[in-house]
This record gives C-alpha cells, sequence and structure tokens, in this order.
C-alpha cells in the first residue's frame, strides 16, 4: 500500500518467459512444506480437516504476498529510469523510492526470514531426532543443536553460500525429494503387480497422467540445472 504510489502498473504486464525457468528452484524451496507435515500432524492430533485447512492456507497466504512482493518490485524498477541499472540488489531499489519503504521491507525481510527458519528448524528437529533416536522436547537441547550449529558455522565461514545452498537445495534437494520421489513412490504403490499395501482410493486425481507430469517437470529442471552449469564450466 505504501510503495503503490511509486508503481508503473503498465510494467506488470510485461513478462521475460525465458528467465522464468530460473525461477522454479526458489519457488519449489518456498513453497515446500511437506518437511513440516509430520510436526503439523502431531499438534493438531491427527485431525484430517485441520490439517487440510492449515496445509491450504499456509501456502495461500505466503502465495499472496510473495506475488504483492514481486508486483511491487517489478512496478518500482521502471519508475527509477537509468538508475535502475546501477541497482543490482532489487532491495535497495525499492528502498530507494520512499523514506518510509525503506524500514517496511526491512521488517518483512526479517519476518520472512524468520518464518522460514521456524518451519525448517521444526521439521528437521524431529527428523533429526528420529533418525538418530535422540531425545526430543524443550527441554532436550541436541537436536535443536545438530539443527542451528551447522549451518550457523557455515554462514559465519562464507556468507555468500546462502545464495548458493538455495540454489542446489532448490534443484536437487526439493525436486529430488518432494518431485522425483514421491512420483516414483506413487506410481510403485498404485501400479506394480508385487504391491502389497491395501487398494485404496488415489488422494490425487490424474492416473498415470498427472504422476508423469510431476515426475517429468522435476526432472527437466533438474537436468537443465546440470546442464546450464557444465555449460559454465
Amino acid at each position: 500500500v505504501v510503495a503503490s504510489g511509486d508503481l508503473h502498473w503498465e510494467a506488470l504486464l510485461k513478462a521475460n518467459f525465458e528467465a522464468a525457468p530460473q525461477s522454479i528452484p526458489i519457488i519449489a524451496l518456498s513453497f515446500v512444506y511437506q518437511n513440516v507435515v509430520p510436526v503439523l500432524c502431531t499438534n493438531l492430533e491427527g485431525d484430517l480437516s485441520k490439517v487440510r485447512s492449515a496445509i491450504v492456507f499456509g501456502t495461500a497466504i505466503p502465495l499472496a504476498i510473495f506475488l504483492v512482493w514481486d508486483g511491487v518490485i517489478l512496478g518500482t524498477i521502471t519508475t527509477l529510469g537509468t538508475e535502475a541499472d546501477k541497482i543490482a540488489d532489487p532491495l535497495q531499489l525499492l528502498r530507494s523510492t520512499n523514506g518510509i519503504v525503506g524500514p517496511i521491507v526491512d521488517i518483512f525481510s526479517l519476518l520472512a526470514i524468520a518464518t522460514s527458519y521456524i518451519g525448517f528448524v521444526l521439521g528437521l528437529v524431529d527428523f533429526l531426532a528420529d533418525l538418530l533416536k535422540l531425545p526430543s522436547g524443550p527441554n532436550r537441547p541436541l537436536p535443536y543443536l545438530l539443527t542451528l550449529v551447522p549451518p550457523l558455522i557455515l554462514s559465519l565461514l562464507d556468507p555468500e553460500i546462502f545464495f548458493k545452498a538455495l540454489d542446489f537445495a532448490g534443484t536437487y534437494g526439493v525436486l529430488v525429494l518432494f518431485g522425483l520421489l514421491p512420483a516414483a513412490m506413487s506410481w510403485s504403490d498404485r501400479y506394480s503387480e508385487s504391491t502389497q499395501t491395501p487398494n485404496l482410493p488415489p488422494l490425487v486425481p490424474g492416473g498415470k497422467i498427472t504422476i508423469s507430469l510431476v515426475f517429468g517437470g522435476a526432472a527437466f529442471v533438474i537436468l537443465s540445472e546440470i546442464v546450464e552449469n557444465f555449460a559454465h564450466t
């Protein structure tokens, strides 16, 4: 709302679809939620309705905020004219438009980092506690230390490592764990002749077409990233 007075709305009608594939790993990493589902189910005591509502609203609200955030940045770049070419950081670009916007951008950035941290910490703490058979709970700090200390040390050693890790995790980590593997597991569960699981109705419609699109889309992004990395070496 504060920055809307400096927006050029016609700039939002322009698009560069060639740059869209580069954003897929970031989008996948930003909206992945499967790692917190076990914690969510535990906290909501397995109530299916509450779990579904939490997932839907927990995804829809960040999506709306991301769209507004991107719209403000993309609509503000045009207003600076030639100055936009001299500023590489979009946050710096947005701060330069209005004195009130700067503090709001800082607050939003800190909240985005904090909320992302909370989700990943909750998921990783429970995962490490289960994997390593560690005692968990408010008075059991070891899983939290194993979750927080290694990335803290890496970030202190190399402040720029976050951006490298973001691209790597979005391309390979998220798309393999939550793209290739679920599709392969679902295909095996539904269509393998040797499966021993009960014949339950599928939760996701579309059959083989949906599974193939999920697997193929994830594989395409991963292969494209591999080809691009080799091209730059």
